[in-house]
């Protein structure tokens, strides 16, 4: 049996995730011999409470992102002014930060998300093929690799028209990853979410400047927000969240890794339980390894660090490293080798190889809020729901991948602009039967122990503020890095438009709710709380409740005398033979939700490496 280790690998992939793991299956089945390192293990393996069941039940995500067996707990900030910063509740002064859940897993973190597959906009891909003059990055070519990922089956009319040659959907059919409409909500016998959904579907589009073409829209989409709208442009109005589930079951880049490991296990090894601490330079600048440590729960993120440490080991690559670690660990890993800021560097003795400034920079996520409710009544589709293995619900799931555990839980998506000037709509307001607040030490437990709450989720995407940072805490390799996103007047939205647009959303969600007949539905607002009514008031409820879960563009694509990190080909500038593929590349944060974005990315940075192996 040959020592992975010892081998000289044609690749080294640091991370599994949607951009790593990917990339690590595209280059095995392209005939390339491929190391994955991954610092999780599998979590349908690993031993621990509620497994494989929190990954496989798509209505247990939240339980999965605390679940101590994959869960890295990071600490971040929101703001560098402490007295600003603790007036957020989910702030702890003892931890020094806010709750930022990541998965440590093979899958990484489609691990533990919520499974929301919604492209982004055109326009997203288009300003970075205008920034680096890289017609590759234009929409129509990256939309081509939604469509080859994508294997949709929430479409099934569409599904068998397009064999006839009729498809203006956009939609992929054949992919690795298949995606499914969630469970309509309205659809599980609760009188009071069928009322609460058609209520709401009224109240939107009389909001709407031309509600006839919304609702001809809704009838030739159907509620998708991936479909092509008539006429062009992004989607807008009432849409459901397609879901990237198998069957009722949770599904991404772990089940693509290992069908790739299946089939040519002589070409790609899964190193689980191996922390990356350097990528390995050969004095010229070039990428051709990197050092890891061997075991368990050894990063400080971990619910439950281990007190063994582990064993330092090498391991080589022919052609090139791939960093796709997230926004976090992907800066903070080139920052360990060398790469980034000087200064950063010398003070915490680490030898300079190459002078990035803009690694760790540029870090920017979604804002979200919460508006929540309490019900007139329990809902009954959560009766005797304790989200755990044999409950009804469960049973239902297990019997027939089927009930209210068969979707993550959104009853219903609003897609809308802030500012009608807008070029791209900016919100997406999402109604979920629970109470979530955000991220804070239980909160999935508080999922469980209100049966009787509406939660409206707000989220700001396009945010102007582009201050955030990733920095390192010490050269020590388990450490967590220093996170801080320098939220609203500590950012650089200069304008105040972030503040403003958010909220804006969060009066629209009050006029969806405020008429007498959702009354008969809504017992009581409680946060903001209909004490807040002001825009001074509501702003604050805005600064002080903010979070956010799509960390990205911390090793932007863009020039470095710009503060950008890598070329328009992944490459990390000032280096040969490394490159970075997963959500730190974007130079501004994409569409609502980012999974389908860097998976996207993944599949581009596999037809890039592959092009230029062939020229070698």
């Amino acid at each position: 049996m040959v020592d992975a280790e010892t081998c000289e690998w044609d690749y080294i992939i640091v991370g599994s995730g949607a951009g790593g793991g990917t990339l690590a299956a595209r280059l095995v089945e392209a005939g390339m011999r491929v190391f994955l390192l991954e610092a999780g293990g599998d979590p349908r393996l690993a031993q621990g409470p509620r497994l494989p069941e929190d990954y496989d039940v798509p209505g247990f995500h939240a339980f999965a992102c605390e679940n101590p067996a994959m869960a890295w707990n990071f600490q971040v900030r929101h703001y560098a002014d402490e007295a600003r910063q603790a007036r957020d509740p989910k702030y702890s002064t003892e931890r020094q930060g806010v709750l930022y859940p990541r998965a440590a897993a093979l899958g990484g973190c489609t691990a533990h998300n919520a499974m929301i597959f919604m492209r982004p906009h055109d326009s997203d891909w288009d300003q970075i093929a205008t920034l680096t003059g890289d017609p590759s990055w234009r929409a129509p070519q990256m939309q081509r690799y939604a469509q080859q990922l994508e294997n949709c089956h929430h479409r099934p009319i569409w599904r068998g028209l397009r064999r006839l040659g009729l498809d203006p959907t956009g939609h992929g059919w054949n992919g690795w990853l298949q995606t499914e409409r969630p469970v309509p909500l309205e659809a599980l016998g609760d009188p009071q979410m069928r009322g609460l959904v058609g209520q709401t579907a009224r109240n939107f589009t009389r909001e709407l400047p031309t509600p006839l073409r919304s609702a001809l829209r809704w009838l030739r989409g159907k509620g998708d927000p991936n479909a092509r709208p008539w006429g062009g442009g992004s989607f807008e109005g009432l849409c459901y969240t397609p879901l990237s589930t198998a069957d009722g079951s949770r599904t991404g880049a772990r089940e693509r890794v290992l069908q790739a490991a299946t089939r040519h296990p002589e070409r790609l090894h899964i190193e689980l339980h191996a922390l990356a601490t350097r990528v390995l330079l050969d004095g010229q600048g070039k990428a051709c390894g990197v050092e890891f440590l061997k075991g368990e729960r050894l990063y400080r993120a971990h619910a439950a660090t281990s007190s063994i440490p582990g064993r330092r080991k090498q391991v080589r690559a022919r052609r090139e490293v791939i960093l796709c670690g997230g926004a976090f660990n992907t800066p903070q890993l080139l920052m360990l080798s060398g790469i980034g800021p000087a200064d950063a560097l010398h003070s915490h003795g680490i030898p300079l190889q190459v002078d990035l400034p803009g690694v760790g920079r540029n870090l920017q996520d979604r804002y979200e809020v919460a508006v929540t409710h309490r019900m007139q009544r329990p809902w009954q589709m959560l009766s005797k729901a304790r989200f755990a293995r044999g409950d009804p619900q469960w049973q239902r799931w297990n019997e027939l991948r089927a009930g209210m555990y068969a979707t993550n839980g959104a009853a219903l998506g609003l897609v809308r602009k802030s500012d009608p000037t807008l070029p791209e709509p900016d919100i997406f307001c999402m109604a979920l039967p629970a109470r979530f607040e955000g991220y804070a030490p239980g909160f999935a437990e508080l999922i469980r122990q209100h049966a009787d709450s509406l939660t409206w989720a707000v989220l700001k995407a396009h945010t102007l503020n582009r201050a955030g940072s990733v920095s390192l805490r010490s050269a020590d390799p388990c450490d967590m890095p220093l996170v801080n996103f320098r939220y609203f007047e500590e950012g650089s939205d200069s304008t105040g438009g972030d503040l403003q647009s958010v909220v804006q959303a969060i009066r629209f969600v009050r006029g969806l709710t405020a008429p007498p007949q959702a009354r008969g539905l809504i017992a009581e607002e409680c946060l903001p709380g209909p004490g807040v009514q002001s825009d001074a008031a509501l702003a604050d409820y805005v600064r002080n409740t903010a979070w956010g879960h799509h960390a990205s563009c911390s090793c932007p694509i863009g020039p470095a005398a710009d503060g950008g990190v890598l070329n328009s080909r992944f490459a990390v500038h000032g280096t040969r033979g490394l490159r970075v593929v997963d959500a730190s590349v974007f130079p501004r944060i994409p569409g609502f939700f980012i999974a389908a974005a860097v998976y996207m990315v993944g599949e581009k940075a596999a037809d890039v490496l592959l092009q230029d192996a062939a020229q070698t």
